[in-house]
């Protein structure tokens, strides 16, 4: 056996998404250098890692196990390295953070000035939709989770980070754009929501249901961007938070409308279980924080203030 690291890692991350493409993506590497890698480390075994049933790859399961084992080494070796750097004075590991599609937009500013600082933590945060946020959290699979709507069946700490402020906004090149808008034109219009269990989407549906709109015509997409693209495309609006469509505003493809009940303001929210037992680098963060936040809204956020205050 002669086996590279790189090897593990591509056969690691093939494993996990069960497609080489998929994988490719997330290692930045071309399709044929994992597929060539992946070949040369199944050739090291005589029995096979992998196949391909309908034109989709499964690990057979000899390759199950052997995926376990690499993932352990994997971690092992990481240990090493946060080791090394521990004892030459560092801040050393892993932080682990899953943030909710339109905290995309927030999450990363508060995480730039503290990964700068500290080369040794190597940061994994996975951006995906509210339901597997929370469950990620209740595995403990991550340190924290980002969210704008606090889960109702957990129990949890946190820390607020900054409003979440939700408008109402179109496309300037909507026939309804040209009429004064207004509750009866709003429930004539055609609608775009987030998929089910978007925090998003709950709060659209709030608000419709507390005017008592029953909407004609919708549609649903299941991420932020999408439903932002669909809305400049003119197919129709939508209620989105301000964070994520500031170009947009900024270019006047879309454009924000004023009904009674909105804009709606929530917070986002930095949370995690109560029984968590952090790591030196979880515990730092929360520090940075403490200590940075007010300074990070100040330079990173002074277009939204100044926008919500103009309206």
């Amino acid at each position: 056996m002669n086996y590279t690291l790189n090897q593990l890692r591509i056969f690691v991350k093939v494993a996990q998404n069960q497609s080489i493409t998929k994988a490719s993506e997330e290692l930045h590497l071309t399709q044929p250098a994992v597929s060539i890698q992946l070949k040369n480390f199944q050739d090291q075994f005589p029995i096979p890692l992998t196949e391909v049933v309908g034109r989709r790859l499964f690990l057979t399961e000899f390759g199950k196990e052997i995926a376990i084992v690499a993932e352990k080494a994997l971690s092992e070796i990481h240990a090493i390295n946060y080791k090394t750097l521990e004892y030459g004075g560092k801040l050393a590991g892993q932080l682990k953070i899953a943030v909710v599609s339109t905290g995309k937009y927030v999450m990363p500013y508060f995480l730039s000035g503290f990964m700068a600082e500290h080369s040794g933590v190597d940061l994994i945060m996975d951006v995906t939709n509210k339901a597997s946020v929370i469950q990620n959290l209740e595995n403990n699979e991550v340190d924290f989770a980002l969210v704008s709507v606090l889960p109702k069946h957990l129990t949890v700490d946190r820390v607020e980070l900054m409003e979440n402020i939700l408008y109402l906004v179109g496309s300037h090149d909507l026939g309804f754009a040209r009429t004064k808008m207004d509750i009866s034109t709003l429930a004539k219009a055609p609608l775009i929501f987030r998929e089910n269990g978007s925090a998003t989407r709950m709060a659209m549906e709030n608000y419709l249901n507390s005017k008592n709109i029953t909407v004609s015509k919708k549609m649903a997409l299941t991420s932020n961007e999408a439903v932002k693209q669909a809305v400049v495309a003119g197919l129709g609006y939508s209620i989105m938070p301000l964070i994520g469509i500031k170009n947009e505003l900024m270019n006047d493809s879309l454009k924000i409308y004023s009904l009674p009940g909105l804009p709606i303001k929530t917070n986002w929210n930095l949370i995690w279980m109560p029984s968590k037992r952090f790591s030196p680098v979880a515990m730092a963060f929360l520090k940075y924080l403490g200590e940075e936040k007010k300074n990070i809204i100040k330079s990173k956020f002074d277009w939204f203030t100044q926008y919500t205050e103009s309206l």
